[in-house]
């Protein structure tokens, strides 16, 4: 097989396998709908091209993950830079996924989450991300260069900055 028909062939399975999982990841760091789209774009084409250099030393799904995040994370900072005096739309909704219908609750929940989650420190805010694709912290290390340990550590205290967020919401709704 060609050199380009294997990295379109990995491409294909890549997207086959964690394409949601890349909407997902995209919704957590970017909550305008055109700008999450052009995010996710972003990430296609970073992931089409990275294959071509793939040699299969990490499984597909950490080079996906890897990838995606390297790019969302450049994509917010790249944001951060161009709206530093610009206001948060507190008013943006994360959508559910298709196939779920939530209830208003839910979907409030869910929205505040993701601006807690927002207002983690960059690689804090990767290691949420990447637990609440039920990711272990072996696989999370291995995607972040962060030990084991260390991702357990920052999921915990992530965890419990997230808890006092909500009480915090809850207490002032």
């Amino acid at each position: 097989m060609k050199p380009e028909d294997e990295q379109e062939a990995r491409y294909r399975e890549a997207v086959a396998s964690y394409g949601a999982a890349v909407e997902r990841l995209a919704a957590g760091y970017e909550r305008d709908t055109g700008l999450r789209q052009d995010l996710v774009q972003d990430i296609h084409i970073a992931l089409w091209r990275s294959f071509a250099i793939f040699d299969g030393r990490c499984s597909l799904r950490t080079w996906v993950y890897r990838v995606a995040h390297n790019v969302a994370t450049t994509h917010t900072d790249r944001q951060r830079r161009r709206n530093r005096l610009a206001a948060l739309d507190e008013a943006a909704a994360v959508p559910a996924p298709d196939n779920l219908e939530r209830s208003a609750e839910d979907a409030e929940t869910l929205r505040a989450l993701y601006e807690l989650i927002d207002k983690l420190k960059p690689p804090d805010r990767q290691i949420v991300l990447l637990y609440l694709e039920n990711l272990d912290a072996a696989a999370i290390g291995e995607i972040t260069g962060f030990s084991p340990a260390a991702v357990g550590k920052r999921i915990q205290r992530a965890k419990t900055l997230l808890a006092s967020g909500f009480s915090e919401t809850k207490t002032h709704a």
